[in-house]
């Protein structure tokens, strides 16, 4: 069957062409009795409006782009899962860009990629949405954006955002490690470059201190949200001559790949060693035994920065608004699984 098409929409409700589309964009205008039969053809119809086509009609752009830089696939699938999700229910069309956040070209690309595509704005993830200089060269450039990113609290900078309570889940990870009983807990980076590192380092660090546990910087190693890194870290950690009982890796990528490290080793996780990860991804769940993480609402966070530009480009183009929150925040939540347990007593 082939896609229905405004000009069905129009003929079912015996309405113009011109009314069907000031329905469909919420203008004022139509009489409620005249609305509410549009939308019952609509709904008959299943008909979807195509936002190139709404974007070509009017002056207006109807679709978003989420701009990314991170080696991890499931962070970016659960990104663009979210957004998607708002751009589906509000009429928006939808384009992904990966790119290089190191480039120095990034700014004039992203400028280039707003102008050619006619996006309407941005939906900027971690690495980029935390570069100020970049976010001040696009909003100097005229172009609409909301930025996702780690922060204690609102960071009240004057760009709208979401941000996530990194700092506190790692702190939470952490505690329940020491609770548990272990004294030396190693720490994987992901890429410093990601404040998400920084902040989860934070309540690493932060947990150990209140605790009266002294840190050990032979514990604590750099690298990427990647597997591998993950692999190569455990293994230096496991050469030390007073390893450590436990690992968290700054997300579960990094946590999959000490696990893998440790079976190659011959240690039996949880008992000869406690793996800790981030995030809640497909990883925590697919190992064996199953990861203790914290659970981050990634899909529901883009969502809610969706949202947020959405409401933003309504509320300047006239349309109707949407009761959406300013800058808003969002605490991933630990959950316990079997990767984690008290450590083995000391041989006497």
């Amino acid at each position: 069957m082939r896609r229905p098409t405004i000009k069905d929409v129009a003929e079912l409700a015996q309405v113009s062409l011109k009314t069907v589309s000031r329905v469909i964009n919420d203008e004022s205008g139509v009489r409620a009795r005249t609305r509410a039969r549009v939308h019952e053809a609509i709904a008959e119809l299943e008909y979807r409006p195509d936002p190139s086509a709404r974007s070509l009609r009017s002056a207006q752009p109807y679709a978003l782009g989420v701009v990314y830089d991170n080696p991890n696939p499931y962070y970016i699938i659960s990104v663009q899962n979210g957004v998607l999700a708002a751009c589906r229910e509000t009429g928006y069309g939808l384009q992904i860009h990966p790119c290089d956040s190191s480039s120095p070209l990034l700014a004039a690309d992203l400028i280039d990629l707003v102008q050619g595509a006619r996006l309407a704005g941005l939906v900027l993830a971690p690495p980029m949405s935390e570069r100020m200089e970049l976010v001040s060269e696009l909003v100097a450039h005229g172009i609409k954006l909301v930025r996702i990113v780690s922060a204690a609290e609102d960071p009240k900078d004057g760009s709208p955002c979401v941000w996530v309570d990194d700092r506190d889940a790692a702190y939470d990870i952490t505690e329940h490690l020491i609770q548990l009983g272990h004294q030396r807990i190693g720490f994987l980076w992901g890429g410093k470059s990601h404040r998400s590192s920084w902040e989860r380092y934070k309540g690493y660090a932060q947990a150990l201190n209140d605790y009266g546990i002294a840190e050990d910087e032979n514990l604590v190693l750099p690298g990427d949200y990647s597997f591998d890194d993950g692999f190569r870290g455990a293994r230096r950690l496991f050469a030390l001559p007073d390893r450590p009982t436990a690992i968290f890796g700054s997300n579960d990528e990094i946590a999959a790949g000490v696990l893998a490290a440790a079976k190659s080793s011959g240690m039996h996780v949880p008992y000869d060693l406690s793996i800790a990860g981030f995030e809640d991804s497909p990883f925590s769940k697919q190992s064996w035994p199953t990861l203790t993480t914290a659970r981050q609402a990634t899909e529901e966070i883009a969502r809610h920065a969706a949202y947020r530009l959405i409401a933003e480009l309504r509320r300047e183009g006239g349309d109707k608004p949407m009761d959406v929150p300013a800058n808003e925040g969002f605490s991933p939540i630990l959950v316990v699984r079997g990767s984690t347990a008290p450590p083995r007593p000391a041989q006497g």
